[in-house]
């Protein structure tokens, strides 16, 4: 939003909503019209797509640089992916059809929208060739660093099964290669709780979608503030 010119961002603020993120809130169904579309101020918002055995897979992750529901509202059509939180935060939060208005009245904002779907399209690219090609190891590295990029912070609040379920793995992959991460100086982990202590250390772990995700991202909406 604050890519926005300040007149385009004064006429949208009285339609904005200032609300918390819960976790494991559900800001969007599968199959379901979208009420509402959320400007993620921090936290993070998991995209699942659930299947038919009654597991679920992500395949974004929305923060601070994204939207959720953008485009199911645009367009008026349910979203594939339900969106959850994962990590609590709070949200600027706009009625579908005033986001809908807006983005027909102004077209830097609907450039604005563009950019930031085409970003999300490219990270569930990555993130899909990433759970096939990829070790745990460099999975689960590149999904911490992207959450520490969101929340700006190196304490993060995830279980492990949380954290399983994110990257498609058992849980026990998530706890052998967490304990790994641990006695290598990377990681310091308790129960909901995970810290990352060598951020050198997780980068030179993780796969190369983590970077290039990041750098999609940058180029077309720019550096994350």
């Amino acid at each position: 939003m604050q890519a926005l010119p300040p007149t385009e961002y004064a006429q949208l603020h009285p339609l904005l909503e200032t609300v918390d993120l819960t976790k494991e809130t559900a800001l969007a169904d599968a199959g379901a019209p979208v009420q509402r579309v959320y400007f993620p101020h921090s936290g993070v918002v998991s995209m699942m797509i659930n299947l038919s055995d009654g597991q679920s897979v992500e395949i974004a992750t929305v923060g601070r640089d994204g939207i959720v529901g953008a485009s199911a509202a645009l367009h008026e059509r349910p979203p594939l992916a339900d969106a959850i939180v994962v990590v609590p935060g709070s949200a600027s939060m706009m009625r579908a059809e005033d986001f809908r208005e807006a983005a027909n009245r102004s077209a830097d904002f609907r450039t604005l929208v563009a950019l930031y779907e085409q970003a999300l399209m490219a990270q569930t690219q990555q993130s899909v060739a990433c759970n096939v090609s990829h070790p745990v190891e460099a999975r689960l590295s590149r999904w911490l660093l992207r959450a520490r990029d969101l929340c700006g912070s190196e304490a993060l609040p995830l279980t492990q099964e949380m954290l399983a379920q994110m990257i498609g793995v058992r849980r026990n992959a998530v706890s052998i290669v967490a304990h790994g991460f641990q006695q290598a100086g990377i990681l310091r982990y308790s129960r909901g709780h995970i810290e990352i202590t060598d951020i050198d250390g997780l980068r030179k772990a993780a796969c190369e979608c983590y970077t290039t995700v990041k750098a999609h991202a940058e180029q077309l909406i720019g550096p994350e503030d």
